[in-house]
């Protein structure tokens, strides 16, 4: 893994460490994974970790340059990274998962997030604005809103 000379103390939770041991996984069985991040590209990087740092309250942890990672949970991160070519109209759904559902609503709709009227394809047939708060899909069984990041 690579880290930035401007990293801070808190970037060295991400990737290898420098006290790494080998594999104790035995034959025929995966070695462990102890962290995930998943990397999304964005035209303004600038607008988008404005929006995941002070919208959403993420904190950063590993400042690239042209990526920036940020902690969503103890080992699960998400990264934005700038690409000219990057497409607005690609739909993906990034999933946090909390028990605190009515009040991230709440925090976020206090800071002016869009959220979608009616849910990705995935859910079809089950219609909610999701400005009026949560609802528990009844396909899925789970309780959750869906909001859009501007970028």
């Amino acid at each position: 893994a690579h880290h930035s000379a401007s990293a801070s103390e808190d970037s060295k939770a991400i990737g290898s460490r420098p006290d790494h041991q080998h594999s104790k996984a035995s034959a025929g069985t995966a070695p462990s994974i102890d962290q995930q991040v998943s990397f999304y590209y964005t035209r303004d990087l600038n607008e988008t970790s404005s929006f995941w740092e002070k919208i959403v309250g993420l904190p950063l942890v590993l400042d690239q340059g042209v990526c920036r990672i940020y902690r969503v949970s103890k080992d699960g991160f998400i990264g934005f990274c700038q690409r000219k070519t990057a497409r607005r109209d690609t739909e993906v759904t990034i999933t946090m998962v909390s028990d605190e559902v009515d009040e991230w609503h709440r925090h976020l709709k206090e800071k002016g997030v869009r959220f979608m009227e009616s849910p990705p394809s995935t859910s079809a047939g089950f219609q909610h604005d999701y400005n009026d708060g949560p609802t528990l899909n009844p396909k899925f069984n789970i309780y959750h809103f869906f909001f859009k990041d501007n970028n």
